[in-house]
């Protein structure tokens, strides 16, 4: 397949104005742009920065908002034969010129409220010869880096080659960095054809998205799972997708609801609990056919709360920024609340012991998946490539089981999962049954050794405002629901947990409240507010 031609911006742009349908929407943001449009644009962004002096498999970093420009950057980059660089907005200054020097980028593009950092980063990074702010505003920037206007860039591009450069599947398109626990984050690099693979694998046999499909996605375009969603999967099939670039939040979210009508929505479950709490309306949802989750477990508990309100199913699933995106799904129809569903077509997935070797149904094992979006290694990490990318598997780091009708169960990160009186506890199981609780709106279960170093499990909560919620009341509930080993023996009260940009739990930040012995006096009920990331 190597020999193949093939352009990822062609495959999602520029086929569907050859084959007629260029007056269909494709874009809904501050403008809105049909496939011609964007094709045009995506031409102009691919020239401008051409004109800059970039040349095949130079990097382009993306420090941006989710709005047209950031669209047309990325889009340009794969029509020219370059690779796009889109990364985290939540980076400060130092963590961004760390991964800019890393990506070796020679072109950076910002939206003005990134501009700070960008200009931090830029300084740490030598490889960066330009940078262009899409907005209003100005970037500082060192004397050896050009500093150019969005209306610049693409004044050069309307003078210049936009044609669409002669890649190949495996051609670089596109690196995301993980966000990782530990150390630099890492550029997981992707080819042309793992976008292709992605759309029609899960866009199309799982979602069976349409051309009268609008995708609308909480997760942003940095994420893979984002990217996926706001990108791949509408315009694949010539779709519409509407873009955000604010902050997510319960009223966000329902402004562009009721505003573009979109029909397939995406969130983690932590967001999905945040609309289920919000005051919302049930016919917000009315236009959404089928909503999505990924990024960590959505507890059976929740997945009923939220279609129960809202009327709409979600589709539980796990993919990963090496995987490119969702690998492992509940479908339509097949919905098992509590399971992450079975293999998406076009991957298989085995779940092995400590040996590498299959486990029975029924017995956990750390997740492995083999299919052609997996990405090609890690940029300048070859020991975590090693270990991370076995042949043709990618090892996941998730710890699962399986059944014996073949739906899988995650059990948590490999790292996650701890021992109480010497048997295996999965977190996620423990919060799932405090969320059965009805006055119990978010739970996470981290362990934490005691005096004598043994690993107890303890929970935070956030409850209900006003409830007269005790720890003896949720300790009791577990048990009565769990075995008695995996009931928590610490309760934390909050009034909200620890979340990244798109309401996914930071786990390790739990894990820093709660250290401590466990016996300890139990902490009253609704402690200050946990630090939750901007």
């Amino acid at each position: 397949m190597s020999a193949m031609g093939f352009n990822a911006a062609e495959y999602l742009v520029s086929r569907h104005v050859t084959s007629g349908s260029g007056d269909r929407t494709a874009v809904i943001a501050s403008e809105t742009l049909t496939y011609a449009d964007l094709d045009e644009r995506t031409a102009v962004a691919a020239a401008g920065l051409r004109g800059l002096g970039l040349r095949r498999d130079d990097r382009v970093m993306l420090v941006m908002s989710d709005e047209v420009p950031m669209l047309t950057g990325i889009l340009g980059a794969f029509r020219a034969g370059l690779v796009a660089v889109p990364v985290s907005t939540m980076f400060t200054g130092a963590e961004l010129g760390k991964i800019m020097a890393d990506s070796g980028a020679r072109v950076v593009l910002a939206t003005p409220e990134f501009a700070g950092a960008v200009g931090e980063a830029v300084a740490a990074a030598p490889d960066v010869e330009h940078a262009v702010l899409a907005g209003e505003g100005r970037l500082v920037l060192p004397d050896r880096v050009a500093g150019h206007s969005w209306a610049e860039l693409t004044a050069l591009g309307r003078d210049g080659d936009g044609s669409i450069a002669p890649t190949v599947d495996d051609s670089w398109a596109l690196w995301l960095y993980t966000s990782g626990t530990t150390g630099l984050p890492k550029a997981a690099m992707h080819r042309h054809a793992n976008i292709r693979h992605v759309c029609e694998t899960y866009g199309a046999q799982v979602l069976a998205i349409t051309p009268d499909d609008t995708t609308f996605s909480v997760a942003k375009m940095f994420f893979a799972y984002g990217i996926g969603n706001t990108v791949f999967f509408p315009l694949s099939v010539g779709a519409s997708t509407v873009l955000e670039p604010r902050r997510p939040s319960p009223d966000v979210v329902r402004e562009r609801l009721e505003g573009a009508r979109p029909t397939l929505f995406f969130g983690v479950p932590t967001f999905y609990a945040a609309l289920t709490a919000s005051d919302v309306p049930a016919e917000a949802f009315s236009s959404v056919r089928m909503c999505a989750s990924a990024g960590e477990p959505l507890p059976a508990p929740l997945q009923r709360r939220f279609t129960d309100r809202f009327g709409v199913e979600i589709l539980d699933g796990i993919g990963s920024t090496e995987a490119l995106h969702i690998f492992l799904s509940n479908r339509p129809g097949d919905i098992r609340p509590g399971t992450t569903g079975r293999p998406v077509p076009g991957y298989d997935v085995e779940v092995r012991d400590a040996a590498g070797r299959l486990v029975p149904d029924d017995e956990p094992g750390a997740l492995h998946v083999r299919g052609e979006s997996i990405a090609l290694g890690y940029w300048h990490r070859t020991d975590a490539s090693r270990q991370v990318f076995q042949g043709e598997w990618l090892v996941t780091g998730d710890t699962y089981v399986r059944n014996a009708e073949g739906y899988y169960t995650c059990l948590g990160r490999n790292s996650d999962m701890l021992k109480a009186g010497g048997i295996w506890v999965s977190p996620g199981e423990v919060e799932s049954r405090l969320l059965e609780h009805p006055e119990v709106r978010e739970a996470a279960v981290v362990g934490v050794p005691d005096a004598d170093g043994l690993d107890k499990p303890i929970a935070v909560v956030v409850v209900a405002p006003g409830t007269d919620l005790h720890e003896a009341d949720l300790v009791a509930w577990c048990r009565d629901g769990l075995a008695h080993f995996k009931a928590p023996r610490k309760v934390v009260f909050v009034s909200d947990l620890p979340k990244t940009a798109t309401g996914k739990l930071q786990r390790f930040k739990v894990r820093d409240l709660v250290g401590g012995d466990p016996a300890a006096e139990p902490a009253p009920a609704q402690t200050d507010e946990l630090e939750v990331a901007p």
